[in-house]
């Protein structure tokens, strides 16, 4: 069990990093929502705040006193038994509570949970704040991609950092590991922190496939888009090749032609397409898309996590071809935290691996990422796999 020095220095340590990634920022970037899945830096801030002051110091610190008495409505997430909130169509609406007041009340919180930890942590409240911490690692991930969303849509594209580099050139060799068939072991099942939706460890019969030991690359996207992959409905599900059509989509996110060249927007700048590096920002339906033009297929999760081993992972996320299901005999969480990952357990798709948006101490093989199968802002490829 982490021991509260530990718990203590994991919590300060994640508080300063999303402070981190919003220092290069202006005034102005903090407000921002351009569409529904984007929520402005400002909310992040204020949401991953609320957290730790609705789920522990209201009920465990004495004598706290709430912040502000309205903050819990306009912090609130998706936790339906706590209470009303601010549809997320409006987080960018707020003008206040100011950039600044926000930066005060995540003092005024991280202040008083460093006194709970310190003086009044109990190992009952040891699991909650490891979640309060982990969430928080997830918004400096959605903070990140935010942010790069926000800018890369600016026709100035503004830099966020010229040091920032995204690119990923693996250094491995280009080539498929195959595995046998049989019975093998999923899910989380160690001492250190996961998620519930990790869990129960459980076993599945899998059928022998090999699996790419690395991601497609720009290279090689370039090519599909050349031999017409967006304009040929026959690589595409119905769902796909409709949303296709409607948002005229022909390259992945952040991509243009110009001078007849590919370009992108990095958080880094807008330059050129990097040929040998790891395509990125990718729907589900592209991911499936292009494994029809090569004539093989994503991999499930579990094959995934089977084979994980023996490839590089972890500077992208990988769309796979599992549904966001529930393992057998999972449990969900009593009260309120029992929202957390349960109650999205439909029609999502799972992702493994992590990114290079994706914080330290926060990755783990058995992670379980899920977003809806049209979403590509966050830094999303894909490996190939095909039956044996």
């Amino acid at each position: 069990m982490i021991s509260t020095k530990q718990l203590l220095q994991l919590f300060i340590e994640t508080r300063t990093a999303t402070e981190g990634i919003c220092q290069p920022l202006e005034t102005e970037d903090y407000v921002v929502q351009p569409i529904v899945d984007v929520s402005p830096p400002k909310w992040h801030l204020g949401h991953t705040t609320w957290f730790f002051e609705e789920f522990l110091l209201d009920a465990h610190l004495p004598h706290y006193k709430r912040y502000h008495k309205n903050y819990a409505f306009v912090f609130n997430s998706y936790y339906e038994s706590i209470g009303k909130r601010v549809v997320r169509t409006d987080r960018g609406n707020l003008s206040r509570p100011s950039v600044q007041e926000v930066y005060d009340y995540r003092s005024y919180v991280t202040s008083h949970m460093q006194e709970l930890i310190e003086n009044h942590l109990t190992e009952e409240l040891i699991p909650i704040v490891e979640i309060g911490i982990h969430h928080e690692k997830q918004h400096q991930e959605l903070l990140l991609t935010d942010i790069k969303y926000i800018l890369g849509n600016n026709p100035l594209q503004p830099k966020y950092g010229s040091a920032f580099d995204e690119e990923l050139l693996e250094n491995t060799s280009v080539g498929f590991t195959e595995v046998k068939e049989g019975v093998y072991e999923i899910g989380h099942n160690s001492k250190g922190f996961c998620y519930d939706n990790e869990q129960p460890k459980h076993r599945v019969f899998l059928e022998p496939y090999s699996i790419s030991n690395s991601l497609v690359t720009n290279q090689e996207w370039i090519a599909f888009i050349n031999d017409g992959g967006y304009s040929n409905p026959m690589l595409w599900h119905t769902e796909g090749w409709d949303w296709v059509q409607k948002n005229s989509i022909i390259a992945p996110m952040y991509w243009h032609f110009e001078n007849a060249k590919w370009m992108q927007y990095l958080l880094s700048g807008s330059k050129e397409v990097n040929l040998a590096a790891a395509v990125t920002h990718i729907s589900y339906y592209e991911a499936y898309a292009f494994a029809q033009w090569k004539g093989m297929r994503l991999p499930t999760e579990f094959e995934w996590e089977v084979a994980q081993s023996h490839f590089n992972h972890g500077n992208r996320w990988e769309w796979t071809e599992s549904a966001y299901l529930p393992y057998p005999n999972y449990q969900k969480p009593e009260g309120a935290l029992g929202e957390y990952n349960g109650k999205f357990m439909v029609n999502q798709k799972v992702l493994r691996g992590s990114s290079i948006a994706t914080p330290a101490n926060h990755a783990r093989p058995t992670y379980r990422n899920f977003f809806h199968a049209p979403l590509r802002w966050q830094f999303t490829s894909l490996r190939l796999a095909q039956s044996l």
